[in-house]
C-alpha cells in the first residue's frame, strides 16, 4: 500500500442513521483520525452530517462517547447561497423569482403527519417536475401544475407558488395596482391571486418604508399615501389579508411612524392589530 502524503477530506453521510457497532468503529476515525494502526495524513479532516430525530427523519441514537468527539453544528438553509447556486445550476426561472419574492418559503419545518414539506430538495425536485413539462415554452393546465406543485412542497406554499403562476400573466400587476391603473382583485376565485399581491405588496413596504420618517423623499411620501389607500382597499375587499399586511411577523414590522398613521387613519385595522399581537 503507498502511503498517502495528501490530507484526506472524509465525509461520513448518514452518520447517525447507522447501527451503533458501526458508530463505534468510528471512534478512533473521527478522534484519532486512524483506522486501526493507519494514521490519516496531518491535516486531515473527518466531516460527518445526518438528519435530525426531531423532523422525524429515521436515526439512531447517537452515544455520548460519540457525540463528544465531534464539534457539532446546526445548519440551516440559506436563500441568498441556494438562489446563487440556483442560477448556476439552471433552476427553473419560476421558482428562482419566486424564491426571491418570498425567500421565507425555501425551507419549512417537517410536519407530523406522512406530507409533502419545503426544503431546497424539494424544490429542485419541482424545478425538474416543470422543466421537463415544458412549463414557460407551452401552457400546462391549471390542474396539473397544481398536481405537481402540491407533489413536492409544503400545502400553504405550493398555493402561493401557484398564485404565483396565475399573477405572471401580467408581471407588472402589483405596480399598476400601486400607480392606481388597476384594482386589487376582488372576485372570489382570485382570491389566491390576492393573497399573493398583498404578500408581495406587505414585502415592498418593508423594503422601502424609511425607518426615519425625516428622510423621506418625495417618492417616498408617495407610496406612502398610496400605501395608505391600498390597505383601506384591500381591508374592504378581505379584513384579513388587510391586517396581514400590518402585522408583524418573524421581526418584520412596519416603521413605528407609519403605524402610528394607519392607527389615525384607519383605527379599526390598527386597533384589532394592537389586540392580536
Amino acid at each position: 500500500m503507498i502511503a498517502r502524503k495528501e490530507p484526506y477530506v472524509l465525509f461520513l453521510d448518514e452518520l447517525n442513521a447507522c447501527s451503533q457497532e458501526v458508530q463505534k468503529a468510528f471512534y478512533s476515525l473521527i478522534h484519532e483520525r486512524r483506522i486501526g494502526e493507519y494514521y490519516l495524513p496531518e491535516g486531515s479532516i473527518v466531516i460527518g452530517a445526518g438528519n435530525r430525530s426531531q423532523d422525524s427523519a429515521i436515526v439512531k441514537t447517537m452515544s455520548s462517547a460519540l457525540i463528544n468527539r465531534m464539534f457539532h453544528v446546526q445548519l440551516k438553509a440559506d436563500s441568498k447561497q441556494w438562489l446563487s447556486w440556483a442560477y448556476e445550476a439552471g433552476i427553473h426561472p419560476w421558482i428562482t423569482d419566486y424564491i426571491c419574492q418570498r425567500p421565507d418559503h425555501l425551507f419549512s419545518e417537517p410536519p407530523k403527519t406522512e406530507e409533502p414539506y419545503s426544503t431546497p430538495r424539494s424544490w429542485h425536485m419541482l424545478s425538474d417536475a416543470l422543466t421537463e413539462s415544458g412549463a414557460g415554452r407551452k401552457e400546462l393546465s391549471e390542474e396539473y401544475l397544481r398536481i405537481l406543485t402540491y407533489g413536492c412542497i409544503s400545502a400553504s406554499h405550493a398555493g402561493m407558488f401557484l398564485a404565483y403562476t396565475k399573477q405572471m400573466k401580467n408581471s407588472h400587476l402589483l405596480s399598476d395596482i400601486i400607480k392606481g391603473e388597476v384594482k386589487w382583485p376582488s372576485k372570489p376565485e382570485e382570491r389566491d391571486v390576492l393573497y399573493f399581491l398583498a404578500q408581495s405588496f406587505r414585502a415592498q413596504l418593508l423594503h422601502e418604508l424609511p425607518k426615519n420618517k425625516q428622510k423621506m423623499n418625495k417618492n417616498a411620501a408617495y407610496f406612502t399615501h398610496r400605501a395608505k389607500a391600498l390597505i383601506r382597499d384591500l381591508s374592504q375587499i378581505n379584513y384579513e389579508i388587510a391586517q396581514m399586511v400590518v402585522s408583524a411577523e418573524e421581526g418584520n414590522v412596519l416603521p413605528d411612524w407609519f403605524m402610528m398613521e394607519i392607527v389615525r387613519d384607519l383605527p379599526r385595522l390598527a386597533s384589532e392589530f394592537q389586540n392580536g399581537r
